[in-house]
């Protein structure tokens, strides 16, 4: 039998996150901003050079170059990000991390949340034989700020981990800090949910949208 192991993708997450050039995604424009993390380089790309009667011209032959399955699971899979994630990013609920994961990589196999509980935190005072312990009063400590949640996607021979840390008053956050990432996984699951079935073909449609003004 094979060994599931954990995989842990900070390295490729980082990576991934220094060449995406999630800084030059208009936040206007709604459909990018929906199908940014699902989209090819070479569409994003694209897209940014079309007038705006050539960019609805695009969403349409988005959809059209791949499997009708794909806009299935997307629109499924958006339905539940607006449902769940809208107190982590009110105007943009698909625009936080927790969002961008489900988008990709569909529900997690198993989520787990833990609390940092360890509150009786000694403080020691003096030296030597006199040192004496006090506990300190944390009664009023938002230990809700000491929450992680745990998803865990069983990928291939591996067990892939993230972990989201809660930062008040609503938010979520990748707790590497690397906040947007497409790592091993996220890049397998756009492919084999998202693939485009004839690449050639479709960057030929691509090309001609760019002479509508």
């Amino acid at each position: 039998m094979k060994k599931l192991r954990f995989v842990w993708l900070a390295a490729a997450v980082l990576l991934a996150f220094s060449s995406c050039g999630i800084n030059t995604m208009p936040s206007h424009d709604e459909w990018y901003t929906k199908h940014y993390y699902i989209m090819q380089d070479f569409e994003r790309q694209t897209y940014k050079e079309l007038s705006p009667a050539a960019r609805l011209e695009f969403q349409t032959a988005f959809w059209e170059a791949r499997d009708p399955k794909s806009k299935k699971i997307f629109d499924e899979r958006m339905l539940y990000v607006m449902k769940t994630y809208k107190r982590d990013n009110y105007n943009q609920p698909w625009n936080c991390d927790r969002a961008r994961i489900y988008l990709l990589n569909g529900p997690p196999n198993d989520v787990e949340v833990k609390q940092n509980t360890n509150w009786a935190m000694g403080v020691q005072q003096g030296t030597g034989a006199g040192m004496s312990t006090t506990s300190s009063d944390r009664t009023n400590e938002d230990i809700s700020a000491n929450t992680s949640e745990f998803w865990i996607y069983r990928w291939d021979i591996y067990l892939v981990s993230y972990v989201f840390t809660f930062r008040p008053p609503n938010e979520w956050r990748y707790s590497s800090g690397t906040g947007r990432y497409l790592g091993a996984l996220e890049e397998w699951s756009k492919e084999n949910t998202y693939g485009v079935l004839n690449e050639s073909d479709y960057k030929l449609k691509l090309d001609g949208l760019k002479s509508i003004q």
